[in-house]
């Protein structure tokens, strides 16, 4: 088996397992999956759980697709070659309870030749309502899975995710991070081909067991009109970091992605109300004044 299908066959493998556990965590709903094909190679799996106990809409997609370039992503890239292979495992949670975070985790592999590939991915969670004990739970977890390869991993993909997931023209950061990498090769990790794909897939199995215990934390807790409110708010600032500065966004609709996968992310509903402002010494206002760069939560 080449590698490339080595490493769509256990991305496959990831988006299963998730799905499975994320029927049980929430206990009503069940993904309803839709099989794609490219124009232009490749395809892949969109599962969509929607209207759950917990989760309000969400997505855990794959695909591995394959074909020839755009110009404008070549450009980008700074690459000659213009034939790629792109696999991956997409995931966006919208919970229904405003105590309960929005999660995100991205894991993927690109190839143009035996020269010419990567590794990327990450993992970052967005509270509507920032639980300081739960943003220590869920980078701690993330911590140790990066130990487990490199002690510098952590330290600097959570830098980058800081940097990554920073709404510019906000000021502020869309949740409590997470951790970020691209371009992972042997060149800049001193790990092989095989060593990144367990590290890629360490991540990936990350995402259950953290989420799962976030949900149960937080999933019977009773909430008013106004933290539904909030959450509305939160939201909308989610959607406009997606459609803005999403990288994959970008790169699935200049590459004639499937809209409906790309656009997965965005939530169900959300409100973008004049001139929102936290008021002063509320819960609002606190989650306000964690949503920067450089929190240390290990």
């Amino acid at each position: 088996m080449m590698f490339k299908d080595k490493v769509a066959e256990a991305y496959k493998q990831i988006q299963d397992s998730i799905c499975k556990g994320l029927e049980v965590a929430d206990g009503k709903a069940v993904f309803e999956e839709e099989l794609w094909q490219r124009e232009g190679g490749g395809g892949g799996r969109t599962r969509v759980l929607q209207h759950g106990d917990v989760i309000e809409k969400g997505g855990v997609n794959f695909s591995a697709v394959y074909g020839k370039l755009p110009e404008a992503v070549k450009k980008s890239f700074k690459v000659e070659n213009d034939e790629f292979f792109a696999t991956g495992v997409s995931i966006v949670l919208h919970p229904e309870n405003p105590f309960v975070p929005i999660i995100h985790m991205n894991i993927r592999y690109f190839e143009m030749d035996e020269q010419t590939r990567w590794f990327g991915g990450g993992i970052d969670l967005t509270p509507h309502y920032v639980i300081p004990t739960d943003a220590r739970f869920f980078h701690y977890h993330l911590k140790q899975a990066c130990d487990e390869f490199k002690a510098e991993f952590y330290p600097r993909f959570k830098a980058l995710a800081d940097d990554y997931f920073f709404i510019k023209h906000r000021n502020e950061t869309r949740g409590v991070g997470g951790i970020f990498y691209d371009r992972l090769k042997p060149e800049n990790t001193d790990l092989s081909y095989e060593q990144l794909l367990d590290f890629s897939l360490a991540v990936g199995n990350t995402f259950l067991p953290v989420y799962t215990e976030l949900i149960d934390r937080n999933r019977d807790k009773e909430y008013t009109d106004l933290h539904k409110e909030w959450q509305y708010l939160r939201r909308s600032r989610y959607a406009e970091f997606n459609l803005v500065y999403d990288s994959g966004t970008k790169f699935g609709l200049e590459t004639n992605g499937r809209i409906e996968s790309i656009l997965m992310s965005l939530p169900p509903t959300t409100k973008w109300n004049y001139n929102a402002q936290a008021k002063p010494n509320t819960e609002e206002e606190a989650t306000t004044n964690l949503l920067k760069k450089g929190v240390d939560w290990v």
